[in-house]
């Protein structure tokens, strides 16, 4: 990640955010991250066992650590010279809370659609008392 204007302008909204759910959907933006939390699930891990599968240098994969430990999605501590990392789960949950509002709104949106479609159409896809589905303008 090269610090270019726009990865400057992230840090500094990701850091300064008091809007907790925007934090973590900040953090969450960014595939690395998002890996690093899939392999955090499996369990706590130091940053070089975090930084491993990664084709980064390890201060790179420390700046992603500490987006994530800013959101509060991650814990960082010290065990003698190694830096461990474990994952918090608490703001997932409330971004999870967040979309499953937007979720129902758009499955109940979707299944009146799908009411809608099985009511004006025939099982073949096309227009109820049309038989040739065609344009209208062709008639």
């Amino acid at each position: 990640m090269t610090d270019t204007g726009i990865d400057t302008i992230f840090n500094h909204m990701v850091k300064y955010s008091v809007d907790p759910l925007t934090t973590t959907f900040a953090a969450l933006a960014d595939p690395t991250r998002r890996a690093i939390l899939v392999r955090l699930a499996d369990g706590d891990a130091s940053v070089g066992e975090i930084a491993q599968p990664f084709d980064m240098s390890l201060p790179a994969v420390s700046k992603h650590l500490a987006v994530l430990a800013d959101a509060g999605l991650i814990t960082r501590s010290k065990e003698g010279r190694v830096r461990r990392c474990g994952m918090r789960a608490e703001p997932l949950h409330a971004a999870y809370d967040w979309i499953s509002t937007y979720r129902r709104f758009w499955e109940d949106r979707l299944d009146s659609l799908e009411a809608y479609l099985r009511n004006t159409t025939n099982q073949d896809g096309k227009p109820k008392g049309r038989e040739d589905g065609g344009n209208r303008d062709d008639d």
